[in-house]
């Protein structure tokens, strides 16, 4: 039989320097581990994602009104609207950054303006965690 270089055996029965089958299988198995581990914390990310929430406005200008450009307002502004009763779900805020209306907006100006909002919120405010994570590419 012919030698193999190195160590004088032959891969068949497991020496030399190639791994044999059982460290193999203990590899693919760390593997599918790590696969099974990550999926569900990358769902739960989504799914918070979708359920966080953005006041418009934020506590601090709870009285304000929102105008058309996304800019807090006294009260009573003309062409400026009240803004929303609850806060936003990231859900209903992704649709509107793709063009539907809020469903708690009375107009789709109102809508517009609420969208105008989030769209200038900054780091530091109410709901930019939640604007940024949308944001996102993959996120639903």
């Amino acid at each position: 039989m012919a030698e193999q270089g190195g160590s004088g055996t032959d891969d068949a029965t497991g020496g030399g320097d190639a791994p044999d089958r059982r460290a193999l299988l203990r590899l693919g198995g760390l593997g599918v581990a790590a696969v099974v581990t990550i999926r569900p914390a990358i769902a739960q990310a989504a799914t918070s994602v979708i359920n966080c929430e953005i006041p418009v406005p934020d506590a601090s200008k709870r009285s304000a009104y929102i105008a058309a450009d996304g800019s807090t307002v006294a009260a009573n502004t003309p062409g400026s609207f009240p803004g929303s009763p609850a806060p936003l779900r990231g859900q209903d805020v992704k649709a509107a950054l793709n063009g539907r209306s809020f469903p708690t907006a009375s107009s789709p100006e109102q809508s517009q303006a609420w969208t105008n909002y989030i769209r200038r919120l900054q780091r530091g405010q109410s709901g930019f965690t939640c604007y940024a994570s949308l944001q996102m590419p993959g996120r639903s």
